[in-house]
């Protein structure tokens, strides 16, 4: 396993950090999640594979002294508490690197260190609205819409938390340093909107949300319903896979307007909204599978 041998202490917080830390735990990494109490030991935890836990009350001096020493002979701590309270409880990355000056202290939080915002409490939907992701997301007439807390909580602040500390691992082969990791799950998320930003400038995104090739715009990148209330997803961007689709829906496609004339796309997705309905779902499946 490539981080067999890596000591992680992950302290218990909601949902990005455990992702973060399980990821580490999935490719060989010792993590031990530092709960607050032994209540918390008790309770689900979807993400907690592969990890051993230890309950410490960080605000006694003896729970403090405790993740200090554990610290001292660990390579990765992970923070998902607000700035600041680490600090507070003895054990922010000035003290903690100066006893371990190897250790990676990585900080995840919603919006970082410094900023209007540092001390507001926030949620995914918060932090894809900050980042202007959450203004592209979702159909035309609609409300924007945030895919569940996939994006900002997980993608943005787990997948690139894990991401950092294994950088940060790699860069101290080198130095023989740790560091402190920042993650921002605002800019977390922005960074992995690059696509989406850069995109404008090609065409892909210059229409108003909803009306776009991959934001439900588009009648061939889309999901219908079928006749037994279940759904087929419909990704045919290619004007080869577009044929065989307009194949599939027994339509002709010279009768049909251009795929790419995005003035017909809505007239075009009322035709294939009433032929999906004819069949069942297991109906269309057999009928691609062809």
């Amino acid at each position: 396993m490539a981080l067999q041998g890596v000591r992680v202490l992950e302290m218990a917080g909601l949902a990005p950090a455990p992702l973060c830390g399980l990821i580490l735990a999935d490719f060989g990494a010792r993590v031990v999640r530092v709960d607050r109490s032994p209540s918390t030991l008790l309770s689900p935890d979807t993400v907690g594979r592969g990890k051993r836990s230890i309950a410490l009350n960080l605000k006694q001096p003896q729970g403090a002294a405790t993740l200090r020493r554990m610290a001292q002979r660990s390579d990765v701590l992970v923070d998902p508490f607000r700035p600041g309270a680490m600090e507070k409880l003895g054990l922010g990355p000035d003290i903690l690197l100066r006893d371990n000056p190897r250790l990676i202290y990585a900080r995840l939080t919603g919006f970082g260190q410094s900023g209007k915002y540092v001390r507001l409490a926030g949620h995914d939907i918060n932090y894809l609205a900050v980042s202007g992701v959450l203004s592209k997301l979702g159909r035309k007439n609609e409300n924007p819409h945030a895919p569940i807390n996939l994006l900002a909580d997980f993608a943005g602040g787990g997948v690139m938390c894990a991401m950092g500390i294994i950088m940060a691992l790699y860069e101290r082969t080198k130095s023989g340093k740790g560091q402190v990791i920042d993650v921002s799950m605002v800019e977390g998320v922005a960074y992995l909107s690059s696509f989406l930003w850069k995109s404008q400038k090609v065409g892909l995104w210059k229409r108003p949300r909803g009306e776009n090739l991959l934001d439900s715009g588009a009648p061939f990148y889309e999901t219908y319903e079928t006749l037994d209330g279940k759904f087929m997803a419909v990704g045919a961007l290619e004007p080869h896979f577009y044929e065989q689709f307009i194949r599939g829906l027994g339509l002709d496609l010279q009768k049909l307007p251009p795929q790419m004339s995005s003035s017909d796309w809505a007239e075009m997705k009322k035709i294939f909204v009433d032929v999906f309905r004819k069949k069942s779902q297991a109906e269309w499946s057999f009928q691609f599978e062809k």
